[in-house]
């Protein structure tokens, strides 16, 4: 970390703040979303992504704020096409004329990584052609090393917002950031999650990813010829019924979510289109996807499952066995509190349900109950509250949940089966079991403080001693948690 560095680069922040009148010190022509989105574009990439993400909070923000922040997403400034052009010829060592027959030079998207081409290859096939933007890796770099700086110093110097995991949010950050940069890692996502969705004939399809004009710079996939969803007048006026449309959205994003644990965690309008071939949505930009593992899928079903039967009791229960609530707080005063954000949003009707208000809600008392931040979740639920957005856009009188209700009760019936329990049950050893050898790991260095930082002045002779005892004594200990692990490993080979 370059303490220094930080400062200057917190210093340019604030001097860009004022410049764009974020703080709205003075008047201005511009609305407050515009000022803050122009900011945000100034300070870099990093920022960028940081204003997709608080495009998606609406209920936080507000509608103007966030239909502001959202050009954000597909509508920045391009960079010249010969710098394009040399960056595709330098990622596979050969003239662009001996790679396309047609390279249209003026982009069809930029974005804050990357932009779009389209192309036509050697074979004549149509193709988009994403080449991420120059100095990108060096920029992100020096931001998220400020990210977190700050972070550590909220750890340090705000006890009460070590709930918030700021470390860990900014290492999901960094995280997600790196595999946006390596395109070589959204052409395998989306190849995944095309197959996905060949499996479960839910009514979205993916573009062919082409490998041999694919690096870690430049990726390569099927044109699409569709109806963009930021063009939802020309979506309603295709012909195709705007309902069923929405019934492919909800079975698609049930289906990644609960059934796969796999998900396009950027599906706004911009990378969402109608093929007016045959009706079919088609998914693009796989830079940004989500994965929950089971055990965390099932817990959230069960969460939802007692949200929807009103069993807070249920729910608050939940909540503090899966960790997200310490166990020394109020349970009942947690239910409460649970049944109080709940009821007002669960009272209506199924179609006027909103998923994302609930969370919401739920967010605003976290701070009370200490109740931590799930890094793993976070994509999940921004996720969620980008597709309920666009449902209502589809049609603001029909619930995407009311229609996927059918399938989650389905899935929800297999999770409370007694096969499902026990696979929690065995989840929950296996994730303590995996646990065993980082906690002998502390334990030896435990001991090691003992006998060099604890104050201790020791003989060298009494040290060694020590040092022989200890490895004696860690010996069952080791021998009994690899043991276990072994154990561990093979019950869950045969279970599953």
């Amino acid at each position: 970390m370059r303490p220094f560095r930080n400062i200057f680069r917190l210093i340019f922040i604030a001097f860009v703040l004022l410049r764009y009148d974020v703080l709205c010190l003075r008047k201005s022509g511009m609305r407050r979303g515009e000022r803050l989105a122009h900011a945000l574009e100034r300070l870099g990439p990093a920022f960028i992504k940081l204003g997709q993400a608080i495009s998606t909070r609406s209920d936080f923000i507000g509608e103007d704020v966030a239909a502001d922040l959202s050009r954000l997403r597909d509508d920045l400034p391009p960079f010249p096409s010969h710098q394009a052009r040399a960056i595709i010829e330098a990622e596979f060592g050969k003239p662009l004329d001996e790679l396309f027959v047609r390279f249209e030079n003026t982009p069809i998207a930029a974005a804050s990584i990357a932009q779009v081409h389209k192309a036509v290859t050697k074979d004549g096939s149509a193709v988009a052609v994403k080449v991420t933007r120059p100095g990108i890796e060096q920029a992100f770099a020096r931001d998220i090393e400020l990210f977190f700086w700050l972070a550590g110093l909220m750890d340090d110097y705000l006890p009460r917002y070590r709930r918030l995991k700021p470390r860990e949010i900014i290492r999901t950050f960094k995280d997600t950031v790196f595999f946006e940069l390596d395109l070589r890692f959204e052409a395998a996502a989306a190849e995944e999650m095309g197959a996905n969705m060949k499996k479960h004939a839910v009514g979205m399809t993916i573009p062919d990813v082409d490998w041999n004009l694919t690096s870690r710079r430049v990726l390569t996939a099927q044109w699409v010829e569709g109806i963009s969803f930021n063009d939802m007048e020309a979506i309603r006026e295709s012909g195709f019924d705007t309902d069923a449309l929405l019934e492919k959205m909800s079975r698609s994003l049930f289906a990644q979510v609960f059934i796969d644990g796999f998900f396009h965690a950027d599906l706004h309008p911009g990378n969402l289109f109608l093929d007016t071939r045959n009706g079919e949505l088609v998914a693009v930009d796989f830079g940004i996807t989500g994965r929950l593992d089971w055990h965390s899928r099932a817990t959230i079903a069960r969460i939802v499952h007692g949200f929807l039967n009103e069993d807070y009791e249920s729910v608050a229960e939940l909540h503090f066995a899966a960790g997200y609530v310490p166990y020394h707080k109020n349970k009942e005063a947690f239910t409460q509190a649970c049944r109080a954000v709940a009821r007002p949003i669960l009272g209506k009707p199924l179609n006027e349900i909103s998923v994302a208000a609930l969370l919401g809600q739920m967010f605003k008392i976290a701070a009370e109950f200490e109740m931590e931040t799930q890094p793993q979740l976070l994509l999940m639920q921004k996720t969620l509250m980008v597709a309920e957005g666009v449902g209502r856009m589809l049609n603001p009188r029909l619930n995407m949940w009311e229609l996927a209700k059918p399938l989650i009760e389905e899935w929800a019936g297999e999770q409370f089966s007694k096969t499902a329990q026990a696979k929690i049950a065995l989840a929950e050893a296996k994730k303590h079991v995996l646990k065993l050898p980082e906690m002998l790991k502390k334990v030896e260095r435990a001991l090691d403080a003992i006998g060099e930082e604890g104050g201790l002045r020791l003989h060298p002779g009494s040290i060694e001693a020590l040092n022989a005892a200890r490895r004696k004594t860690q010996r069952p200990w080791l021998l009994l948690g690899w043991t276990a692990l072994a154990a561990a490993i093979i019950i869950v080979w045969t279970a599953f």
